[in-house]
């Protein structure tokens, strides 16, 4: 037992004492740098210095502008407007010059980036049409929901998009007007359907219109008839109400079609439809705009990485020449 006692004793006295010398040295670590610091401040401060001046530098001829186009395609043209899209991407990445100065675009060295995104609003998309409900609940029950709203085939059904662009220096929204939106609405094809889907949306607003006088002729004869008590022959006859129910139920509905009937031909004035100009929105996503603070601190941490490395180097170098 006295053995042992002491064989843990001195065991315990090893860790204390490892445990003390690891602290020792933590501390020494610590003055080492201190006076490592003390001794080069001067060269410290000057890269520090040379670190903001030239982050600040960078950052004023490197801004990044984002702009946002907020747009309604019209008549099916969905796949029409993301193509357009891609197709203007895709020219830029080539730096097709000719292309870009034919639409009178943004100058080719300030165009960063143009790309399109739906507006997820599943709220909408349901009440637009009654199948919708179905179709997204069919969907649901064979997959992953939130996969199914974010997927491609569904989210160009979304009525809402958004155009994102990037580019180097200020831009207006009258360049926005005569470049992009010019030249996502020229389309002979969507051109005459927007001319004929118009037509047809103004026939059907005249003909609800002249419909819903009509039942509101009926009515009105039901109600004289109905007051004085006469029969007449232009009286709709009805079995508990049901037909002067079902009058009255599709006058609402006519109604309630004639509203988005009237809110679409003010929208259809354009094949892509701008709801909403969003510019010039200083982007400082990641190391954007950060060169002033991010300089300093990296040059500094180059000076003690060289520095650290030579000293590395020259121990090592005694030690081959000790053995």
């Amino acid at each position: 037992m006295s053995t042992n006692s002491q064989d843990q004793e001195i065991d315990l006295g090893q860790v204390f004492k490892k445990i003390g010398d690891f602290y020792q040295l933590i501390l020494d670590k610590i003055f080492d740098f201190i006076l490592f610091f003390k001794k080069n401040i001067i060269v410290i401060i000057v890269l520090f210095i040379l670190g903001v001046g030239l982050g600040y530098y960078l950052d004023k001829d490197s801004k990044i502008y984002d702009h946002e186009i907020i747009v309604l395609p019209n008549f099916g043209s969905t796949d029409y407007l993301y193509s357009k899209v891609n197709l203007l991407e895709s020219k830029r990445k080539e730096n097709d010059t000719s292309f870009l100065n034919k639409l009178g675009f943004i100058d080719k060295n300030d165009f960063k980036k143009i790309e399109i995104e739906p507006i997820i609003d599943v709220y909408q998309f349901i009440n637009s049409k009654e199948s919708n409900f179905g179709l997204i609940k069919l969907m649901a029950e064979d997959g992953d929901l939130q996969k199914i709203i974010k997927d491609d085939v569904t989210s160009k059904n979304y009525p809402f998009h958004v155009i994102k662009i990037k580019t180097a220096s200020i831009i207006t929204s009258d360049k926005i007007k005569t470049s992009i939106l010019k030249y996502l609405n020229d389309s002979d094809y969507f051109k005459v359907i927007q001319n004929q889907s118009i037509e047809n949306l103004k026939s059907k607003i005249v003909a609800n219109d002249e419909t819903v006088i009509q039942i509101d002729n009926l009515l009105n004869d039901f109600t004289k008839t109905s007051s004085s008590n006469q029969k007449s022959d232009k009286l709709v006859y009805y079995n508990e109400n049901n037909q002067l129910n079902d009058i009255i139920k599709t006058k609402e509905e006519l109604i309630k079609e004639q509203g988005y009937n009237k809110i679409n031909l003010v929208n259809s004035d354009k094949i892509i439809k701008d709801i909403n100009i969003s510019i010039n929105s200083r982007n400082t996503d990641g190391l954007s705009s950060k060169n002033k603070l991010i300089l300093p601190f990296f040059f500094i941490f180059i000076f003690l990485f060289v520095n650290g490395f030579m000293r590395f180097y020259k121990r090592q170098i005694n030690k081959r020449k000790n053995l």
